[in-house]
């Protein structure tokens, strides 16, 4: 019995001994986390070029509709439909037997009156003379010179019928007025034709250039001017925008075109204004009637910042927030003002300076307040920086 008590005293001094060290032992300090990797871009001002993309359609430079200007039968037709015609080319041939006839009578009409005046003068002359004498009355000699000043009169009237009947004659083969390529006839030969008539005979369409009218809001063109007062934007000493045609299939047209001018009355119904652009057409692969888009460009921002369309989010307010890593290596958000997308990126119109770093990758590991090791992604900024001539309804990089 004596035994199992001091077995049990020293199992119990033992357990006293192990609980009083265990509470002596210092308690081991939690390891410090470590930062979280984010990718970061340190941001520059670039010059942007500023370019809009606007819808419109192509237009002939010279439209001349071919009417014919006398009566008569069409008794040829002298061109091919769809060919190139030169201006002063004769395309179309009017029966000209009554128009020659009217000359010839008219030619004739001039030789009687010139008759009549040589014999009209001369008697004047001759009157003069016998005046000088007194042979013949004041009367007499005002009758005669009367009727030779009248018989001039009547030569120059058949002058002029002559020269009237030499141009209807004329008239009779229709030719180009303009040069270009002519459409279909809308007569054939055979048919009757009235001067003046309201149906052209056929439509000539100069191609080559070629204009290209497009729309803009009258917002964005207010804006555009602002900008410009301001200072914002740099034109350069250009007096033209230069215009970038993309055809329907989306590619891209080799002939640059610049813009001619703009329209000075909005369209009430769709607040746009018309731009009209001029562009080369060698090659006539653009048509008049075609739709396509013009790239137009607007002017040079110089102070442009663009970032990752990725590095930025909206709040619930839909406002622009970008996550940035500030002097302590912390994580900042900031709120800005984001414009327009431009490929990738967008461009900032306000709340970032160049020097600052965005944070573009991690972001969904981190927020405001946390302390972070940035590494800096060089080559994903020169991609950005590098973008260029990117459709817009918005911007592309300066070259």
């Amino acid at each position: 019995m004596k035994l199992h008590f001091r077995v049990f005293i020293i199992l119990m001094i033992l357990t006293a001994f192990l609980l009083g060290a265990c509470q002596e032992k210092a308690p081991e300090k939690a390891a410090a986390p470590m930062p979280v990797e984010v990718d970061i871009i340190t941001l520059e001002e670039e010059p942007v070029k500023l370019e809009v993309e606007l819808p419109g359609r192509t237009t002939a430079y010279r439209v001349a509709e071919v009417r014919p200007q006398v009566n008569g039968i069409v008794k040829k037709r002298l061109f091919a439909e769809g060919s190139e015609v030169t201006a002063g080319e004769l395309l179309y041939q009017i029966d000209p037997a009554s128009y020659q006839a009217r000359l010839d009578s008219a030619e004739a009409a001039l030789a009687k009156a010139k008759a009549i005046e040589y014999s009209a003068r001369l008697k004047a002359e001759r009157y003069k003379t016998l005046d000088r004498t007194n042979a013949v009355s004041e009367m007499d000699l005002v009758e005669i010179d009367a009727g030779w000043k009248q018989s001039i009169a009547d030569v120059a009237s058949a002058e002029a019928a002559l020269h009237g009947a030499r141009i209807n004659l004329d008239y009779t083969e229709v030719r180009a007025p303009i040069a270009g390529r002519i459409g279909k006839s809308m007569i054939t030969e055979g048919a009757l034709v009235t001067a003046q008539q309201s149906a052209p005979l056929a439509v000539i369409q100069q191609l080559n250039p070629l204009y290209v009218d497009v729309t803009q809001s009258s917002t964005e063109l207010l804006r555009l001017k602002k900008d410009l007062s301001v200072g914002l934007l740099d034109n350069g000493e250009k007096t033209q925008s230069d215009v970038t045609i993309l055809l329907e299939d989306g590619s891209e047209y080799e002939q640059k075109g610049s813009l001619e001018f703009s329209d000075l009355t909005v369209d009430q119904s769709t607040g746009t204004i018309t731009l009209r652009a001029i562009v080369a057409n060698p090659d006539e692969n653009l048509l008049p009637g075609m739709f396509v888009r013009a790239r137009v460009s607007k002017g040079l921002k110089q102070d442009a910042i663009l970032i990752p369309a990725a590095s930025l989010s909206r709040n619930s307010k839909g406002q622009a927030v970008v996550m940035l890593v500030n002097a302590q290596s912390t994580v900042e958000s900031r709120i800005i003002d984001a414009g327009r997308n431009i490929g990738d990126n967008v461009l900032v119109n306000d709340g970032l300076t160049a020097g600052e770093q965005l944070i573009t990758a991690g972001l969904q590991k981190i927020k405001q307040g946390v302390t972070v090791k940035a590494v800096e992604q060089q080559d994903a900024l020169s991609d950005q920086i590098a973008l260029k001539n990117q459709p817009d309804n918005s911007l592309t990089p300066a070259e």
